[in-house]
């Protein structure tokens, strides 16, 4: 019988979806072949995930509650018949897309099984309750591991042609040498302050590190980026609000190295294989330690959360600064 796979994840943050791009390859390399995947829209995962060999199809599915709930099963069961899969793997807890498989009588059907969730699986091995405590990531090996499936490589890496991201996209390619300030970020308790990144750039550009800054940051944080330009007095940051996530990622590729608040654009500069730093004093570092992060504290962290933005002034321009300076020498 052939095989044909499905892959679901149900989260909408861009980073949670990075993180989960080894185990989809492994899940790929597992049966030998091309899988499809199912995610939010606002991942804009068709976007940067493109052009990666193992992936053939991706659909987008919101994930919705309430009325919508049957709609979206009724949406993924669609996709389901369509494609005729025989395995559909689901890489979180939410029991819509099991549920879906179930109806369609998928007979390969595996997720964590955690909750009701368990009920839709056809799998006998699920984790325990307590694993939800574990990270997206550590779920995720933990999933591939009781169902046999090998790990080869726990970072994420995106192969990505830039040259199709060019297109309307020319106002980002200057001549000289380009870093990267991430300066936005989903909770804005994670976010380092503006003046803090226009003390950061000064000190940089003392040791001729760059000629222009990317700033890049959502159009709904566009302020951010404003008020970054209005307090310094220098012309070298470019406003990158304005841009989908194709115009991001080129920034990123041009860009000599990137600093920024853990977020989603942190994630996928370091999946694109740009050296990235990330600052953290508000927010456990655990959940990046399987990327290529080059991760900055505060000394002596306590490594807690603090949903207070005010926790990120414990990290201080000199400290980030002396780290930069130490790694890209």
């Amino acid at each position: 019988m052939t095989e044909n796979i499905c892959v679901v994840y149900t989260h909408h943050k861009l980073g949670d979806l990075i993180w989960q791009l080894p185990y989809i390859k492994a899940i790929s390399d597992h049966h030998k072949q091309n899988v499809d995947l199912i995610v939010r829209e606002k991942t804009q995962a068709k976007n940067i995930l493109k052009d990666l060999s193992h992936i053939n199809l991706i659909n987008y599915n919101n994930f919705r509650k309430g009325f919508f709930y049957w709609v979206d099963v009724y949406k993924l069961m669609k996709i389901y018949l369509k494609n005729k899969y025989s395995h559909v793997y689901i890489l979180d807890k939410v029991n819509k897309p099991a549920v879906a498989a179930k109806i369609c009588g998928i007979k390969n059907i595996v997720g964590p099984g955690i909750g009701n969730q368990k009920k839709w699986l056809t799998v006998k091995n699920f984790l325990k309750q307590e694993d939800w405590n574990l990270s997206y990531s550590e779920q995720s090996q933990k999933i591939l591991s009781i169902n046999s499936i090998s790990l080869k490589e726990v970072y994420p890496n995106i192969s990505i042609n830039i040259n199709r991201l060019k297109n309307n996209n020319s106002d980002l390619l200057l001549p000289g040498k380009k870093i990267s300030f991430g300066i936005d970020s989903f909770e804005d308790y994670k976010m380092w302050y503006e003046e803090s990144f226009v003390k950061l750039a000064e000190l940089l550009y003392q040791k001729n590190l760059f000629e222009q800054i990317y700033l890049i940051c959502g159009q709904e944080k566009s302020y951010l980026a404003e008020n970054i330009i209005n307090l310094s007095d220098k012309n070298y940051f470019i406003n990158c609000s304005n841009k989908n996530l194709g115009g991001i990622v080129l920034a990123l590729k041009n860009s000599d190295f990137f600093v920024g608040n853990n977020s989603g654009p942190l994630n996928l500069s370091a999946a694109l294989g740009v050296k990235s730093f990330g600052l953290i004093a508000n927010d456990p570092i655990d959940e990046l330690k399987y990327s290529k992060i080059q991760i900055i504290t505060p000394e002596n962290y306590d490594n807690l959360r603090d949903r207070n933005r005010e926790g990120m002034k414990k990290l201080t321009v000199e400290r980030v600064f002396k780290q930069i300076l130490e790694n890209t020498n």
